[in-house]
């Protein structure tokens, strides 16, 4: 028999660590390969770690809410044979260990908040996402060494950072020097704080239902997302007919010939893209008075989860898909989100996001803008109406399939005429749909 170090795998691109959630087998049970055998959480998404090999859990090395590491080891195996994984663990941890040089790259991530820099010694641990919170507050080295954290070996989490900013403004003021203070050039937003604690009374029968850990993230994106961009909403009525019809023709044909369903969603993502080409700088960020154009397109899709909570997966390079690819990556992602199996990777990087408020029935949304994005686009329930239709002959009254499409957009960046033609061009796609496209 062997010992076998199950390690915590790579999560994708500026994701170095992750939180025991909780293990799915204990100590002494037996895993076969490919087995989930722990649940991890991140900042962007919730997953499983599989194990590679088959064999007994002898030890939990990192127990319930502790952080690991990516290549740290976060339990040990017993299995079959001689020598264990000593000479792949040295592999995983070459592969897994970022230079100087990337980890100052994912250290110092674009801040769309942040207008001023502030360095930390290399004695003070801090995650990628608690230095950029203390970046875009401004909080001073000197500042942090006074939060006391909560986290493994006292770390400094993301909940005690936040509670810090929420009562800063009750806490004594402390001397800064003249120097430390770095020069302005550019207006700073708003602090984004929680709201100030209220007392809620409570009466016979109320039921208090804390929020678990994905609530309060979204949460707390929601409201830094509104506090930051100044939202502006356009919307639009459209003639989907043919794009119903058109689906109905093809979605028994592709379900046999591909295995996958062919919902409404492909369509919709396909105008967007189009018109997203027509009009580039709705695919853009703001970085303190810098806009970064976004070269590739990636369409993050709003996805209800079972439990109520939401969470956006990404469509990569969605222009470089065709229609049936926009099916197949859609399905994928979908069924995954609902069933655990993203990886932190599946919900980085949109640049654009797509709400289907229509899948419960509702007529219109006006949507959120996901930080660091400028536009968000909501996609309403079609619905049989009576229409005007312009005819050669004259106007007539027909029966129409028609849906209300909403624009949210950031109004720093984009104006209403910027937000209105774009969606104008995804209304005109829609509404003039080839009956005869392929896929």
């Amino acid at each position: 028999m062997a010992e076998y170090k199950l390690l915590l795998p790579s999560m994708g691109e500026g994701v170095m660590e992750a939180t025991v959630i909780t293990w799915l087998f204990n100590e002494g049970d037996q895993v076969k390969e490919d087995d989930s055998v722990v649940e991890i959480a991140t900042d962007k998404v919730d997953s499983d770690v599989p194990t590679p090999v088959s064999g007994k859990i002898v030890k939990i090395l990192k127990q319930k809410d502790e952080v690991a590491k990516v290549g740290e080891a976060i339990a040990i195996l017993e299995i079959e044979g001689e020598g264990g994984n000593t000479a792949s663990e040295e592999v995983k941890t070459e592969t897994t260990t970022p230079d100087a040089a990337t980890i100052q790259a994912i250290e110092e991530p674009l801040s769309a908040t942040a207008t001023s820099h502030v360095e930390f010694s290399g004695d003070l641990y801090l995650s990628p996402l608690v230095k950029s919170i203390a970046q875009q507050e401004n909080i001073s080295e000197s500042e942090l060494k006074t939060i006391k954290g909560s986290g493994l070996e006292g770390r400094i989490t993301k909940e005690d950072i936040l509670a810090h900013v929420a009562n800063r403004g009750n806490q004594p003021q402390q001397a800064v020097p003249q120097q430390a203070a770095p020069a302005q050039t550019t207006a700073t937003p708003p602090a984004v704080t929680s709201a100030p604690a209220t007392t809620i009374s409570t009466a016979a029968g109320d039921e208090i239902i804390p929020m678990d850990r994905m609530r309060k993230i979204i949460a707390e994106n929601m409201v830094k997302a509104k506090h930051i961009a100044p939202h502006v909403t356009s919307f639009i009525e459209t003639d989907v007919t043919n794009v119903v019809k058109w689906r109905a023709k093809n979605k028994d044909m592709f379900e046999k010939r591909e295995g996958e369903k062919l919902t409404f969603m492909p369509i919709f993502v396909k105008a967007i893209v189009k018109a997203i080409q027509d009009f580039p700088m709705i695919n853009v960020s703001i970085n303190g008075d810098n806009i970064i154009k976004k070269k590739n397109i990636n369409i993050g899709m709003a996805t209800a989860l079972p439990d109520g909570n939401l969470i956006v997966p990404v469509i990569k390079n969605a222009d470089q898909l065709s229609l049936s690819g926009l099916a197949k990556a859609i399905n994928d992602l979908a069924y995954r989100a609902r069933n655990k199996k993203l990886r932190p990777e599946d919900t980085q990087g949109a640049t654009y996001t797509i709400s289907n408020v229509g899948s419960f029935g509702n007529l219109m949304g006006t949507p959120i803008i996901p930080q660091p994005q400028v536009a968000i686009m909501a996609i309403g329930a079609i619905v049989k109406k009576p229409a005007v239709l312009e005819t050669k002959d004259g106007d007539v009254i027909a029966i129409r399939q028609l849906m209300f499409m909403s624009h949210s957009y950031d109004h720093r960046v984009v104006d209403g005429s910027l937000g209105g033609m774009m969606l104008k061009h995804v209304h005109d796609y829609l509404q003039n749909w080839d009956l005869n496209t392929e896929i």
